[in-house]
């Protein structure tokens, strides 16, 4: 099966060599914080195979296939990468999507850029403290925010409480 970054990359390509505009061009991960700058070999020592394709390649997991989605319990999601809390149980939802989403985020915890990959802009969520891609968000979410933080299981750990 054919990844969708090479097809993606591969039809952007063909775009340029026949004249058209480039498309799928990736924004750039915001700065980790001093600490956090860490080398690849020093991420994937930290991280699981899948969870460093997600954090620091900017992969998705596949739907339904975290139990982060359906977890209900009062308690914190941070980071897998670095720890630093991000969202709070209390503004957890069932999206219907597969994939753990938030009407807000804790303050402090995200930072965000712009992803062209799909040909169109959408806001890509990243860990404010370590830069790792979380997920994106869309503007297809409860009240009171109208928002949907759509992020990946693997990139984030929950503790209860």
């Amino acid at each position: 099966m054919i990844e969708r970054r090479y097809l993606l990359s591969g039809l952007a390509l063909g775009g340029a060599l026949i004249g058209a505009p480039m498309l799928f061009a990736k924004s750039a991960r915001p700065q980790a914080e001093p600490g956090w700058r860490l080398s690849d070999a020093e991420w994937k020592k930290r991280l699981s195979p899948m969870q460093y394709r997600v954090l620091r390649e900017a992969a998705t997991e596949r739907p339904f296939t975290s139990p982060l989605d359906k977890e209900k319990r009062a308690g914190t999601f941070a980071c897998a990468g670095c720890a630093l809390p991000l969202y709070s149980s209390k503004t957890k939802f069932d999206s219907g999507t597969g994939w753990p989403s938030f009407w807000a985020p804790l303050k402090g915890g995200i930072a965000t850029s712009t992803d062209h990959e799909l040909g169109y802009a959408r806001t890509e969520i990243h860990c404010k403290r370590c830069g790792g891609h979380l997920g994106h968000v869309f503007n297809d979410g409860p009240k009171p925010t109208g928002k949907r933080y759509c992020m990946n299981g693997t990139a984030l750990t929950f503790r209860v409480g």
